[in-house]
């Protein structure tokens, strides 16, 4: 419902501190008094206008996520069919096979784009009219928490905003970063295997601007605080439009100071508690999410204090790590990382995932993971069919970035020759350790229906991320998923239990207990959920049998009774008195979420 509200937003002490102190930060003390009115119009103007009801208090975190939530990350045209708007098309999938399986639905950037499948935006305010209408987010927002992405490190060179800066007319002239080419930039972060710099004509001469990702992306100068006023504005207009979540793309490489590496400043991370500061004041339903492909201690730094910066991060380490444990058959480098993961605080936890509409990135594993470790990672990728992304270094060498590939083709050979069954089973156990593990879980659409490389996509598109974005024809997927003998409708079979049974136990909330178990080197094994509530979750890496011994007083009673939650099927074990010792045979690839009877 429309807020009727007709007096001007009034910045309570608190919050006119907080701003203040962000903006002084940023821009020093005499600016920061200027731009505190400008902002603050900013925020009555959304008070004014949002469409969607303002939450009557700030609930905790707890209890604005529980053990349901689990985000389908997906394309608007994802999937389509003749003479109706991809996203309605879309909207009706989701609810047809997907409303009792996921919570949430992340949209990538659904706005006028000219690259990246959608990440140079055009337009942060328009829906993309070959996609559909806000009429149809709406839609899906209906049945859905929604996720947008803030696409605000760039935007595309086609933008008004950077055309009017080619154009050299105010205030766009500052919007862009001009960088002499003659400056050093060798200790600049550089995720691409690009120039950095992108030469312009403009009426005053050839300029060279500042872009990260591509000649495409030009990145956005947040010195310049009118930018980040503009950049506000944007966010309150998504949350108007209905966002639960703000993925803040590329968030690490917002500041930009020369001699720096250009990721991670302090500035950077003061803009989004600025973010933070602005919608818990105005838009409290909103949770902000950083996207970081970086190491895992740079990652976790965007949770701030706890409760001043972002209350998710996606946890990049995951996937590499995952990955390296069914190539090896062992799970003890994963083992060793979860058990030393910081526990969730009231305020953060983490957004699990394996897969998404990118790469597997291999940067955060570094630290973890060997370099031959990682190499072994790459050669596997080449062997099953996929592609690798390079990176370019400070010393001038390049270095693996991302692995492009499926998650099922990474983790089983599509030339290989082994029973499907197996695949099956590899795939499951994979998925299930992210499932099992503390944090909200984002599951890519092409995992939940196990897809192969697209090669034919990566040949027309030239791009390598391409393998791993296949869309599909309606027909074409509803035939899938209509036959239960389909490799399609036998992984979501297999995807739909784990998420109920997931779904149907507090053990399994975002910010409930974990305890990592250091067991078998082929197990991975926590414990989940409050004492007198827990459910044990094994999975095994290998494809032999493993065995798993751990005490039999794990959930704080003797028991010899286990139900196994995915199966339904009772376990009677057997407990030597003389240790104590619960011993359990679990089968090549098997899932075990177990409890006491």
């Amino acid at each position: 419902m429309t807020n009727q509200h007709e007096a001007p937003f009034s910045l309570s002490p608190l919050l006119r501190d907080q701003l203040l102190e962000h903006l002084t930060f940023l821009y020093g003390a005499e600016r920061a008094h200027s731009l505190l009115p400008h902002l603050q119009h900013r925020l009555d103007q959304h008070v004014k206008t949002r469409v969607v009801a303002a939450l009557p208090h700030r609930p905790a975190l707890s209890e604005r996520l529980t053990q349901a939530d689990a985000i389908l990350i997906t394309y608007g045209d994802q999937v389509r069919e003749p003479e109706v708007a991809p996203l309605r098309t879309l909207a009706t999938m989701l609810e047809q096979y997907f409303t009792d399986l996921v919570s949430g639905v992340h949209l990538l950037p659904f706005y006028p784009s000219t690259s990246d499948d959608g990440f140079a935006v055009v337009d942060y305010r328009q829906v993309d009219p070959a996609l559909g209408t806000w009429e149809d987010i709406a839609l899906i927002g209906q049945r859905f928490r929604l996720m947008f992405d803030a696409v605000i490190n760039h935007v595309s060179a086609s933008s008004a905003w950077f055309q009017s800066f080619l154009r050299d007319e105010a205030p766009y002239t500052d919007y862009f970063l001009v960088v002499d080419p003659a400056s050093d930039l060798s200790q600049v972060t550089r995720p691409r295997a690009l120039p950095l710099l992108t030469p312009v004509t403009t009426p005053t001469g050839i300029k060279h601007v500042w872009s990260t990702f591509s000649s495409d992306q030009i990145d956005l100068n947040f010195a310049n605080p009118e930018v980040l006023l503009a950049i506000i504005e944007v966010l309150l207009f998504y949350a108007e439009r209905g966002a639960e979540f703000l993925r803040l793309d590329a968030i690490a490489y917002l500041w930009k100071e020369i001699g720096t590496r250009c990721i991670h400043l302090p500035q950077t991370h003061r803009v989004v508690q600025l973010f933070r500061s602005v919608l818990d004041a105005v838009a409290s339903e909103v949770l902000l999410i950083t996207e970081t492909n970086v190491p895992h201690a740079d990652n976790i730094s965007y949770f701030g204090d706890g409760m001043n910066e972002a209350q998710l991060v996606y946890q990049f380490p995951l996937a590499p790590l995952v990955l390296h444990a069914f190539a090896t058959g062992n799970a003890r480098h994963l083992t060793r990382w979860a058990s030393n993961l910081e526990p969730c605080t009231e305020g953060t936890t983490f957004f699990n995932f394996l897969a998404s509409h990118d790469g597997i990135g291999v940067m955060p594993a570094l630290g973890i993971l060997s370099p031959t470790d990682i190499d072994h990672l790459v050669a596997r990728t080449l062997a099953h069919g996929g592609q690798v992304s390079y990176k370019n270094n400070a010393d001038g060498t390049q270095s693996a970035y991302e692995l492009n590939i499926t998650f099922f083709d990474a983790l089983s050979n599509p030339h290989a020759d082994e029973p499907h069954s197996l695949q099956l089973d590899r795939f499951t156990s994979s998925q299930a350790i992210m499932l099992a593990l503390a944090g909200v879980p984002g599951i890519y659409i092409h995992s939940l229906v196990g897809s192969h490389n697209d090669q034919a996509g990566m040949a027309a598109t030239g791009r390598l991320r391409s393998i791993n974005r296949q869309k599909w024809q309606r027909a074409e997927l509803e035939a899938l998923l209509a036959d239960p003998r389909s490799h399609a409708a036998r992984v979501l079979e297999r995807y739909a239990r784990l998420l109920r049974v997931r779904a149907a136990h507090p053990a399994f909330h975002p910010l409930s207990p974990q305890v990592i178990i250091e067991a078998n080197a082929a197990l991975f094994v926590v414990l989940r959920g409050e004492i007198g509530n827990q459910v044990l979750c094994v999975q095994n890496v290998s494809q032999a049998p493993q065995s798993l011994q751990v005490p039999a007083t794990i959930w704080g009673i003797s028991t010899r009774s286990l139900l196994d939650m995915i199966s339904g099927n009772v376990v009677e074990l057997a407990v030597r008195s003389a240790d104590d010792v619960l011993r359990l045979e679990v089968q090549p690839y098997q899932v075990l979420w177990l409890q006491p009877q």
